[in-house]
């Protein structure tokens, strides 16, 4: 009897120590955009010789650590291009317009608090952020993900009208499986007017996102495309991003929080700054054309 009932304990530790291991562990995402195809569903025109420039498709990975209270979200290594270019490519530059990240993100699960933390010169700045649907102008500023760009960014043939997208969230009964766990399928919508060579039509972009509740808890690649549970997979036109792997192991917790040294401020102050960086630069390239040396700032 009492080999049985340490018999009995020990699988109990074991059950205890599998649901502990569940709570926390490491999901590889994979980014991949076909920039020509990005740029077409954006309405901007492309000539040939552009398109032979750009490359087929531009890949990124990205890592989600999380355990139970905290999460973060980080590129892992170089975006890689079908053209091979170096890191300051135009691959990179198609990556981060076009809906991958170039920020790292923090996630605080009992405040359901997000941050994007950027580096400006010496500085690591973070920006609240939240987890949300926003295919405003705007919105792509804490998500990076808004491939329909600002007011300003009208080509000569597409003419997006001033006043916000209409949005329609629509759910469905379909379902998949990503990583073994049940998906579940929800499209975002948005609809902006534009004219287009002088006559008026709506502009309508679609993004499907697949989701899970089995986690335990909130998070998205794009923290303005979220409806809720964990997004594994975002389906848009020109590409998307989608988790390839998931490892249960244990994460600690300086791996998940926001690094003590990073400076908190407000979306409009970064703007500011970022506003006030881009005045310094225009001055300094003005004065370097008069034989001046411009500084160099550098954003990561």
């Amino acid at each position: 009897m009492k080999k049985l009932f340490i018999a009995l304990l020990g699988v109990v530790a074991i059950t205890f120590n599998v649901h502990a291991q569940k709570k926390s562990g490491a999901i590889q995402y994979e980014t991949q955009i076909d920039p020509a195809a990005m740029a077409a569903a954006s309405g901007f025109p492309i000539s040939d010789e552009m398109k032979a420039r750009m490359p087929k498709s531009v890949k990124a990975n990205y890592e989600l650590l999380f355990n139970a209270t905290n999460a973060s979200y980080m590129p892992v290594e170089e975006n890689e291009d079908s053209n091979g270019g170096g890191r300051m490519n135009m691959g990179r530059m198609m990556m981060r317009f076009g809906g991958g990240s170039n920020r790292d993100y923090y996630y605080s699960f009992a405040d359901q608090k997000v941050f994007g933390t950027v580096d400006l010169n010496d500085t690591t700045f973070a920006i609240p952020a939240k987890l949300t649907v926003d295919v405003s102008p705007m919105g792509g500023f804490n998500g990076g993900g808004n491939r329909q760009g600002n007011e300003n960014a009208n080509s000569g043939v597409v003419q997006f009208l001033p006043g916000p997208p209409t949005v329609e969230i629509i759910k469905s009964d379909e379902t998949k499986k990503i990583l073994n766990f049940n998906c579940n399928k929800v499209t975002i919508k948005s609809t902006r007017k534009a004219k287009i060579l002088d006559m008026e039509k709506d502009v309508i972009d679609e993004t499907v996102l697949w989701y899970t509740n089995d986690l335990g808890f909130n998070f998205s690649p794009n923290p303005n495309m979220w409806t809720e549970g964990v997004v594994l997979a975002i389906e848009n036109k020109g590409g998307g991003t989608v988790a390839k792997s998931i490892d249960f192991r244990g994460v600690s917790n300086k791996d998940v929080n926001l690094p003590k040294k990073a400076v908190v401020i407000t979306p409009e102050q970064y703007q500011q700054k970022m506003e006030a960086m881009m005045k310094r630069m225009r001055n300094n390239n003005n004065r370097g054309g008069q034989g001046g040396a411009p500084n160099r700032t550098v954003i990561n």
